[in-house]
């Protein structure tokens, strides 16, 4: 007998969700939409400085907020993802 799949609560703490994956079984959760992760634990030290037309820095800040992420990640994180890519 299949059971249904559940929908992840939504986890505001990461004590919250240490708790969660502690007590859950998982297996019960439809987990299909969730994505790989990276996090950012290298050292930041290097710096550059970049002009933009308004226009694009205002898109570009309106992209990385509906990712819910600040501005500056997301620009790290298009370069890293253009330069993982194979150099043609």
């Amino acid at each position: 007998m299949k059971t249904k799949s559940k929908n992840m609560p939504s986890l505001k703490t990461d004590k919250a969700a240490a708790d969660f994956v502690a007590s859950a079984d998982l297996s019960h959760y439809d987990l299909s939409g969730f994505k790989p992760m990276t996090f950012e634990i290298e050292p930041k030290s290097a710096a550059i400085n970049l002009r933009l037309p308004p226009s694009l820095l205002h898109a570009l800040k309106n992209r990385a907020k509906a990712k819910g992420i600040p501005y500056t990640r997301y620009v790290r994180m298009l370069l890293e993802t253009d330069l993982a890519k194979p150099s043609t």
